[in-house]
């Protein structure tokens, strides 16, 4: 999913000319890398897309919780963007003859558990993120979403775009950070090169704040050097409310 942008785009320093733009996007996880993102970001000056779910961190709490409303409140301040998750990390299965959705939650009350949802039930689900972002921070969402894994169906996207979210993937190829890979056999070094030598203009890349299961976490090893080669390679950065796919959702 690329989508051209122009040339000359301002993101960075006032006398920069951007050979290209980057949309650096971070999904919650395990939330243990959240803070070096967040320093890493604030290094390089580059704004991202967060988007959010409420899941189980390393600190024992949810990414959600009050606990993390010292976190979110910084990141609005400096001037990045959110999207919802689904509340609980729901993940969509099927699309049912009837035309109700077939879901499945990562937590919460049904954390694992089939669902039979109607479209309104995950507009609901959807706005619950609204509303404890706001409770948090005192701002609101974006009008933007994705689904968990990235999973979508027909059903599901008439029903975020129902209740006015509109979908965001990540461009194929260099634009999936591989962080959610064994660490075995995608070493972070592999990884860097792919998106180094892969993403291009307009590309949204995704990664997370943490992933339980990699041995060697991604973000210290690689989000720096990234964004560094990318700079060095004339690219911006940008949050998706300048993307011109997204910026007319505003």
């Amino acid at each position: 999913m690329t989508v051209a942008v122009p040339v000359h785009v301002s993101a960075g320093p006032a006398d920069a000319v951007c050979k290209g733009t980057i949309y650096l996007t971070f999904d919650t996880g395990s939330q243990s890398q959240a803070d070096h993102i967040a320093s890493t970001l604030n290094k390089h000056h580059v704004k991202a897309t967060f988007f959010l779910a409420n899941e189980k961190t390393v600190n024992g709490d949810y990414s959600l919780d009050p606990s993390w409303a010292p976190y979110w409140k910084a990141r609005v301040a400096e001037g990045h963007a959110f999207g919802t998750h689904t509340f609980d990390h729901v993940y969509v299965q099927r699309d049912l003859p009837d035309g109700r959705l077939a879901m499945k939650p990562q937590f919460g009350p049904n954390a694992g558990k089939q669902q039979v949802w109607t479209a309104q039930q995950y507009c609901n689900e959807l706005r619950r993120v609204e509303q404890r972002f706001t409770d948090l921070t005192g701002a609101r969402l974006d009008p933007l979403w994705r689904a968990p894994g990235g999973r979508l169906t027909p059903g599901l996207r008439a029903a975020g775009e129902s209740c006015g979210y509109a979908h965001v993937g990540w461009t194929d190829g260099a634009g999936f950070s591989g962080d959610e890979l064994p660490s075995e056999t995608w070493p972070n070094s592999r990884l860097l090169q792919r998106a180094l030598n892969g993403l291009k203009d307009g590309d949204i890349f995704v990664a997370h704040l943490g992933i339980w299961s990699r041995k060697d976490p991604w973000a210290p090893a690689v989000l720096d050097p990234l964004i560094t080669g990318l700079k060095e390679k004339g690219f911006c950065f940008a949050t998706l409310r300048d993307h011109p796919a997204y910026r007319r959702k505003r």
